[in-house]
């Protein structure tokens, strides 16, 4: 069993309860899946583009992740319909709580200047949405062995119904966030 999982049941579920008021332990929030993105627009030119950053997102996260392709043709952006501009993969199980250990007490204190992330991206519904500039906080990348810096998305997906209780449940987590 992994220790974040482990102590989401004795630390977090206890904490929850009592400041929410549940009175059932299947009403406390939990982190469902946690999806990674990566959109590639330069993909388009260069098709070896997609596998690097495949090859970065594997590394990363430990799993195989999924080419995106482009549902629209958009000829303002030289898009064609079926062209690969991204990938994404999603996480959930022990690759998730590992992954949100790896980036929580790891990858993001790596960040220079870093003072928390931001409180303000839930999307009204309990799911926390970050970007981050570089692929470089992570441990397992390689400064000599990457062609370009690429950002990505990470998408927290709880059952919690509001802002605040996922808030309260990332910030339990470890999450920084910032005052």
């Amino acid at each position: 069993m992994n220790a974040f999982k482990q102590y989401y049941e004795e630390k977090i579920v206890p904490a929850m309860m009592s400041k929410f008021s549940y009175k059932n332990v299947m009403q406390v929030p939990k982190i469902e899946k946690i999806v990674i993105n990566m959109g590639l627009g330069e993909a388009k030119d260069n098709a070896k583009i997609i596998d690097n950053a495949v090859n970065d997102m594997t590394i990363i996260s430990g799993q195989k992740p999924v080419v995106t392709k482009a549902r629209k043709s958009i000829a303002a952006f030289k898009i064609r319909e079926g062209m690969s501009i991204g990938c994404k993969v999603t996480l959930r199980g022990d690759k998730m709580y590992s992954f949100a250990n790896k980036l929580i007490s790891i990858a993001l204190p790596r960040v220079r200047d870093f003072r928390g992330v931001s409180a303000n991206s839930f999307d009204g519904r309990g799911n926390y949405t970050l970007g981050l500039k570089e692929q470089l906080m992570f441990p397992e990348i390689q400064y000599d062995k990457i062609d370009k810096i690429r950002g990505m998305d990470i998408v927290f997906v709880t059952t919690a119904n509001t802002d605040e209780e996922a808030r309260e449940l990332l910030r339990l987590f470890g999450m920084p966030f910032m005052k």
